[in-house]
């Protein structure tokens, strides 16, 4: 994240971001606890082979602060309503420009749904 936005990190050449906030996945535990999304993604095995797992967590942390704010998405019903639900739909397009080379986007939908919910595994 750069000053508290996603961003690519594959297209943001670091000096160019000169004091600017930067968050990588590493970054986001807070006094040796994970990150909600973090710990769900981890409870619920989220990923296979951990190539995309880092930008997924960051992605996903960013993406629920960006719909906790009320930016809507390509998919949001109701832009006027403030509170965006989280569905399935929702998250899977809000998080549609990471990818995966295992293919598992199916596990990262109920981690992020958890994490967004404050709840643990069920």
């Amino acid at each position: 994240m750069l000053d508290g936005r996603r961003a690519n990190s594959c297209l943001a050449l670091a000096v160019a971001h000169d004091g600017a906030e930067i968050i990588t996945a590493e970054g986001l535990a807070a006094d040796g606890e994970l990150q909600p999304v973090q710990r769900a993604f981890i409870d619920r095995d989220a990923f296979q082979c951990g190539y995309c797992t880092p930008g997924q967590i960051v992605s996903a942390v960013s993406m629920l602060e960006e719909a906790g704010a009320g930016w809507p998405s390509h998919v949001t019903r109701d832009v006027s309503a403030g509170e965006i639900p989280l569905t399935d739909e929702e998250i899977r397009e809000r998080m549609s420009g990471n990818l995966c080379r295992c293919g598992a986007y199916a596990n990262i939908v109920p981690p992020i749904r958890e994490a967004a919910a404050g709840q643990g595994p069920r």
